[in-house]
């Protein structure tokens, strides 16, 4: 008697790895998924444990490799982050472990990583505070590429504060400058006390989004709420943050302060308004949204005139 012809995930033979990621990729698109192809290839190399760059060049996919595959796949068209079902994120040049509890970095967050790299090479051995540091992307990426830099972050909430101190060890032991973690609420207006007048950069990524937005489901479902949501307006957090940097940086210091793209006129005007920076200046993403703020502490005794103090050329 003629046998059927068996399908793929019936036999014993590897399938193609083109095959097996354009199957997921089809799924992925089904769920709304931004980019199915590249996250198909990111989760079938992480299966095979070979680099995404690799993925065609390796042996194909066993039964048991395919099955694991398609329950990771399940997972993401549920909409369950990419990042959490591989347990790592890219920032820079790092590779940071993250999952429930703690904010997954995005790549935007690297254009003030960049910006504070920049401002921190100015000094010989700058002093770099990162507040609401969360998995410790923009204090470790500073740590492993301005090694003379003494970095502290700063994270109030427990569950990220086991993510950081969790990178922050890892990127020790491979042989990155160790940073300073503390535990605290950046909204504290004593925050890091023995640190007034020293700063030298102090950049801030904080819970920013108003509250009635509606996010991505990989957002509301999955990142903290507190990691996520500023308020009815989005700037609690960035209000008390404002002034507290303003005291903790030594004149000539640099802040940076990323923001929702709705608050490219509002945390400017909340820096020019306190009085005591000067060099305010919006900055915009790779696609041309307001995206975060940046100033530089006055020195002491001058007074601010408000309308010299906002730079109107953006980059």
């Amino acid at each position: 008697m003629t046998s059927l012809p068996q399908h793929p995930s019936e036999g014993t033979e590897r399938e193609r790895p083109s095959l097996v990621v354009a199957r997921a990729a089809r799924t992925l698109a089904a769920a709304g998924v931004e980019a199915p192809r590249a996250e198909a290839e990111l989760l079938a190399a992480y299966v095979l444990a070979v680099p995404r760059g690799r993925l065609a060049l390796a042996d194909g996919f066993t039964p048991e490799q395919r099955d694991r595959l398609d329950g990771l796949v399940a997972r993401r068209a549920a909409r369950e982050p990419l990042q959490h079902l591989t347990g790592v994120a890219g920032f820079r040049h790092l590779e940071l472990a993250v999952g429930p509890g703690v904010f997954v970095p995005r790549p935007e967050t690297e254009l003030l990583a960049g910006w504070a790299l920049a401002q921190g090479r100015r000094f010989d051995r700058p002093l770099v505070v990162d507040l609401c540091s969360g998995s410790g992307a923009i204090a470790l990426a500073v740590a492993q590429e301005l090694p003379a830099a003494r970095v502290v972050a700063v994270e109030r909430s427990p569950a990220a504060l086991a993510w950081l101190r969790r990178n922050a060890a890892e990127r020790a032991a491979a042989g990155d400058p160790p940073i300073e973690v503390v535990a605290a609420d950046v909204t504290d207006p004593d925050l890091l006390p023995g640190l007034v007048g020293r700063v030298d950069v102090l950049v801030c990524n904080p819970p920013y989004v108003p509250r009635a937005v509606v996010v991505p489901p990989e957002v509301a479902g999955h990142d903290p709420a507190e990691a996520v949501f500023g308020g009815a307006d989005g700037l609690d957090v960035i209000r008390p943050v404002v002034t507290r940097a303003a005291e903790l940086l030594r004149p000539g210091g640099a802040l940076g302060v990323e923001h929702d793209d709705t608050h490219g006129a509002a945390v400017p005007a909340l820096l020019v308004a306190d009085g005591r920076y000067e060099r305010v200046e919006e900055h915009r993403d790779l696609v041309g949204r307001p995206r975060f703020a940046t100033a530089s502490r006055r020195a002491d005794g001058q007074h601010a005139d408000p309308a010299a103090a906002w730079q109107t050329g953006s980059s």
